[in-house]
């Protein structure tokens, strides 16, 4: 069984964002990183799906500039068994659809059972990667899956995905397939020293991307701080159905949703 997991490097969630002076993106030269939090959770999945069967491979695989070598060596240092590293020095300028098709070129070789990935990434949060790597390697996907059954893995995987409104759903998935993991799904593992001595020695391959076989792309065309604005205005002075009159004249008339 094989298994590879996608992996994001995002900036630290303690780090002070400032936007860069082209105003597309934020200027990362002088601030800490970090794995995309659902991301960890995933490769924790693999690495736990990997003990209950007592054999397999977890492979790690990150898009991004040489500094998201950091992200594979702590995977590696987790458990992972390789890492796979499509080098790109500024993943932000590529859509979600040329992510996925760069990605999807790189580990069709490699005939996953599985491919896990995060929900979403801390920084854009599209959501979409996942997805559309899905169906690109013509497989099922099941998103926002917070529970796995690890006792049905065998030519098929049962699992527990989140829906709306407080409802959830159990649901068997023939392999291969995708999985986008959620946040929380389980407990993180430490590196061990033993893990990180042993994650000097093995290998991070990497990769030269296929972007320009993608097409179009969209573009982000400015990032910036929203404002702050404090504006209370009292309603009705003190009587309650005045106040509702007011706020709804106030709705339709002044911010036009009515």
């Amino acid at each position: 069984m094989k298994i590879i997991v996608l992996m994001k490097q995002v900036a630290n969630k303690d780090a002070i964002l400032r936007v860069s002076g082209d105003e597309k993106w934020i200027d990362e030269s002088n601030i800490s990183h970090q794995t995309n939090e659902s991301d960890g959770y995933a490769l924790e999945e693999a690495l736990r799906l990997k003990e209950a069967k007592g054999e397999g491979e977890v492979v790690v695989c990150t898009l991004g500039a040489q500094t998201a070598k950091a992200v594979l060596k702590d995977a590696l240092a987790r458990g992972a068994d390789r890492a796979i590293h499509i080098v790109v020095d500024e993943p932000n300028k590529i859509s979600p659809f040329q992510i996925a098709k760069t990605i999807a070129d790189a580990i069709r070789d490699e005939n996953a059972d599985l491919v896990f990935t995060g929900l979403q990434s801390d920084d854009v949060s599209y959501g979409q990667t996942g997805v559309i790597l899905a169906e690109l390697l013509n497989i099922p996907h099941a998103t926002i899956v917070i529970d796995i059954d690890r006792a049905t893995l065998n030519g098929s995987l049962r699992l527990k995905r989140e829906l709306e409104s407080g409802w959830y759903q159990w649901f068997t998935y023939q392999l291969p397939a995708l999985l986008t993991i959620q946040s929380g799904i389980s407990q993180i593992r430490y590196a061990s020293l033993k893990g990180i001595m042993a994650a000097k020695k093995k290998e991070i391959r990497d990769v030269a991307p296929s972007i320009e076989n993608t097409g179009s792309a969209q573009r982000i065309e400015k990032v910036y701080l929203p404002l702050k604005t404090k504006q209370t205005q009292m309603l009705g002075n003190g009587d309650a159905k005045a106040g509702a009159a007011e706020l709804v004249e106030k709705l339709r008339t002044e911010v036009r949703v009515l």
